[in-house]
C-alpha cells in the first residue's frame, strides 16, 4: 500500500468518456489499497478559451481578475471527476484551493506556493476518501484566487505530493514518457527510461511541454519520485508501476540504475526542445552607460515577465548600443507597455518586436565532461542554411534563437547530429 498523488492533464480530461477513462484509473489504484489524491487540469482548450475572454474584454487586464476567470476550467473538472468516481461506487469528493488550502504569494498569474495545510486532505485520504483536487490554482494572503501560470497543474500535483509526503507523483499525460524530442516531429525519436531532475529541468525551461519547470525543480528539492506515463492505456488499466513510463530521478539513483542494468549507456545528449512561444524585443540606439540595461530589465522583474536570451549588441553611433532580448509570447503586450512607459528613463530610439521565431535547445548532462557540443550544433544548422539570431548557454544546455518556419528541419538536423534517431 502506498499514498499516491495522480495528475491528468487536460488532453486526458477532455469530455466525459475521457473523464470516465481516468475515474477507471483513479478507481483501479483505490481498489489496490492506495490512499489516493487526483490532480486535474482543465479540459483541452479551456484555457485558451477562458485566456481569449480576458483579453477580449481587456489587453491589459487585470492579472486578479484573469485568475477568477481562468481558475474556474479546474473547478469544474475536479467537480466532473468526483461526480463520475462516485457513480462508479467509489468515495470521492473535490477540494478547491481554497478549501485545503494552499496558500500562495499574490504574483496573481504566476503566483508561487508557499506551504499547503494539508492535514485535513490526509484525514481524508486515511478513511478511503479518493481527493479531487483542481490543478493550477491557489490562495493569495489577500483571500484572492490565486493561479500558478500555464502548465501549473504539474506544480500544484508535485506541492502536494511534498505536502502530504506521498510515495510517488505520476504524471498522466497523452504521451508514455519523455522523448529524446516531440515524436510528432521525429518520427525515430526513443523513449526515455530515466532522466535527471537537472535534465528534465533543462527540458522543460526550453520548451519540452511534457512537465512544467517549476513542477519539476519542486520535486528536486523536495526529493519527489515524479513518473510520466500515459492515460490512453488499455481497458484494464493497469497500476502505474506495471507500466513502462519515465522516470524524473536523481544522479544518483540514475547511477544506480546505470549499475543493475536498467540503462545500458548514458547518452551525450538526452534531448531536443523547442519552443515557438518566444518574442524577440530589440531596443535600439540605448545609451551605453552603466545602469542604462538595469532600467531595462528592472521593470520586467517588478512584473514577474521572464526574460531569456540577452544580447548587447555594439551600436552604430559611439555611445549608444542596441540590446535584444526573448520573453514569452504571452507576455509581450505587457512588456511592450511597460517598456513604452520607461522609454524616457531608458532613453532608446526604437522598439522593434518579432514573434516570428522559435529557440531550439539541446539538453544532456554529458556535455559537463564532453567538448564539442556547440560545435556540432552551430556547424549541423549552418550545413543546413539555418540561420542563428541569439544564442544562450547553461552547464548542460545550448540553446538558439532561429526563424521559426526553420523549426521543425532544425529539431529534425540536429536529432540525427547528436545521434538519437533510434535504430
Amino acid at each position: 500500500m502506498a499514498r499516491i498523488v495522480m495528475k491528468f492533464g487536460g488532453t486526458s480530461m477532455a469530455g466525459s468518456e475521457r473523464i470516465r477513462r481516468v475515474a477507471q484509473i483513479v478507481r483501479s489504484q483505490a481498489d489496490a489499497g492506495h490512499e489516493v489524491a487526483v490532480v486535474v487540469s482543465a479540459m483541452a482548450g479551456e484555457t485558451d478559451r477562458l485566456v481569449n475572454f480576458c483579453r477580449e474584454a481587456n489587453p491589459l487586464y487585470d492579472p486578479a481578475e484573469y485568475d477568477v476567470v481562468v481558475a474556474s476550467g479546474e473547478q469544474v473538472t475536479s467537480g466532473l471527476l468526483a461526480l463520475t468516481l462516485q457513480a462508479l461506487g467509489a468515495k470521492a469528493r473535490s477540494w478547491l484551493g481554497w478549501q485545503m488550502p494552499i496558500h500562495t504569494d499574490k504574483a496573481y498569474a504566476k503566483a508561487r506556493i508557499g506551504n499547503i495545510d494539508a492535514e485535513a486532505l490526509i484525514a481524508s485520504m486515511q478513511s478511503g476518501e479518493i481527493a479531487v483536487i483542481p490543478g493550477f490554482q491557489g490562495l493569495s494572503d489577500e483571500n484572492r484566487i490565486t493561479t500558478l501560470g500555464r502548465g501549473g497543474s504539474d506544480t500544484s500535483a508535485v506541492a502536494i505530493a511534498a505536502a502530504v509526503k506521498a510515495d510517488r507523483c505520476d504524471i498522466y499525460t497523452d504521451v508514455d514518457g519523455v522523448y529524446t524530442t516531440d515524436p510528432r516531429i521525429v518520427a525515430r525519436a526513443r523513449k526515455l527510461k530515466a532522466v535527471t531532475y537537472e535534465e528534465m529541468l533543462e527540458l522543460a525551461s526550453v520548451g519540452a511541454k511534457v512537465l512544467q519547470t517549476r513542477s519539476v525543480g519542486l520535486a528536486m528539492k523536495e526529493g519527489v519520485k515524479v513518473q510520466v506515463l500515459s492515460s490512453f492505456t488499455d481497458e484494464n488499466a493497469p497500476n502505474a508501476d506495471s507500466i513502462p513510463g519515465t522516470m524524473i530521478v536523481s544522479d544518483e539513483e540514475l547511477e544506480k540504475m546505470e549499475l543493475e542494468n536498467e540503462i545500458v549507456e548514458r547518452q551525450l545528449i538526452t534531448g531536443i526542445a523547442h519552443d515557438k512561444n518566444e518574442a524577440k524585443l530589440t531596443l535600439t540606439r540605448v545609451p551605453d552607460l552603466p545602469g542604462a540595461v538595469s532600467n531595462i530589465f528592472a521593470p520586467l522583474a517588478d512584473a514577474a515577465i521572464n526574460v531569456d536570451m540577452i544580447i548587447q549588441n555594439v551600436g552604430r553611433d559611439k555611445g549608444e548600443t542596441d540590446v535584444t532580448f526573448t520573453v514569452p509570447q504571452a507576455d509581450l503586450v505587457r512588456c511592450t507597455s511597460i517598456l513604452e512607459n520607461a522609454r524616457e528613463k531608458i532613453g532608446f530610439n526604437r522598439l522593434i518586436s518579432d514573434t516570428k521565431v522559435a529557440k531550439i535547445s539541446v539538453v544532456g548532462v554529458g556535455m559537463k565532461s564532453h567538448a564539442g557540443v556547440a560545435s556540432t550544433m552551430f556547424t549541423s544548422l549552418a550545413d543546413r542554411k539555418i540561420n542563428i539570431q541569439a544564442i544562450s548557454t547553461s552547464e548542460i544546455k545550448v540553446s538558439v534563437l532561429i526563424d521559426e518556419d526553420e523549426t521543425e528541419l532544425a529539431v529534425r538536423v540536429l536529432h540525427t547530429a547528436y545521434g538519437l534517431d533510434a535504430e
